[in-house]
């Protein structure tokens, strides 16, 4: 695993999230267009299918683990920041083998370089209770 490519792959699943939540278009197409179209960095591809296929799957149960730290109602939510958050909700959930600091710093930075002026902070807030709740023994581990 190249760190660079796996970053690339976040960058533009994030980008693919952010189109199937706002036009609804089946992820399949948005996998083509991406392929032959919008990456054009070394990218982590089979990373970058696992994101888009599994994270519209899997919407409703990720938008779960978020809805109870949320202060307003989910439909409120930036686009972009929702996108990041069902995106790092899938890695903390799914995807123990990277380690919960990598996947709040991934979305921290993914939020300042896409999403709103203090979004990263709100991203962080939510990331860090989301955290606590689904990796308890990681999240200790690291506050020693």
């Amino acid at each position: 695993m190249n760190p660079t490519e796996r970053r690339n792959a976040r960058h533009y699943a994030l980008q693919a999230m952010y189109q199937w939540q706002l036009s609804d278009t089946p992820v399949n197409e948005i996998e083509s267009e991406f392929l032959f179209r919008q990456i054009k960095k070394k990218v982590d591809l089979e990373y970058f299918k696992e994101l888009i296929h599994a994270i519209p799957s899997m919407a409703d149960e990720l938008d779960n683990h978020m809805i109870p730290f949320l202060s307003r109602p989910i439909q409120e939510l930036d686009p972009i920041e929702l996108a990041i958050l069902r995106l790092s909700i899938y890695e903390l959930s799914y995807r123990s083998d990277i380690p919960y600091r990598v996947t709040i710093n991934e979305a921290l930075e993914m939020t300042k370089k896409f999403g709103s002026v203090e979004g990263y902070k709100f991203v962080n807030g939510i990331l860090d209770k989301i955290a606590r709740k689904l990796r308890p023994h990681e999240v200790a581990a690291g506050k020693k």
